[in-house]
């Protein structure tokens, strides 16, 4: 992902833990540091893997619902993202 410029939220070996795009202005820098109090962690979560048990040739699955800090932190870029439009409407 951060070859393609969008490391992982909060990736401290691959610079997901800094601004790479939009802006450093002040407002936006704090939701960002905000963003990374809610999940101080990579923000990386699969909900469902599946694969053959190397012993036992049995094929598992396992799911698992979204954890409460990503999702506070998807939560926070919706906000934030609907206040821009917002904003961006008030100026047309």
């Amino acid at each position: 992902m951060q070859h393609l410029g969008h490391p992982l939220f909060n990736d401290d070996k691959y610079g997901g833990d800094a601004i790479v795009k939009g802006t450093v202005f002040s407002k936006y820098k704090l939701f960002v540091e905000r963003m990374f109090a809610v999940c101080p962690r990579h923000a990386l979560h699969a909900q469902s893997l599946g694969f053959v048990h190397p012993r036992t040739q049995e094929y598992m699955q396992f799911h698992s619902e979204l954890p409460d800090d990503i999702e506070q932190a998807m939560e926070g870029w919706r906000r934030y993202v609907e206040g821009r439009k917002s904003a961006i409407g008030k100026l047309d």
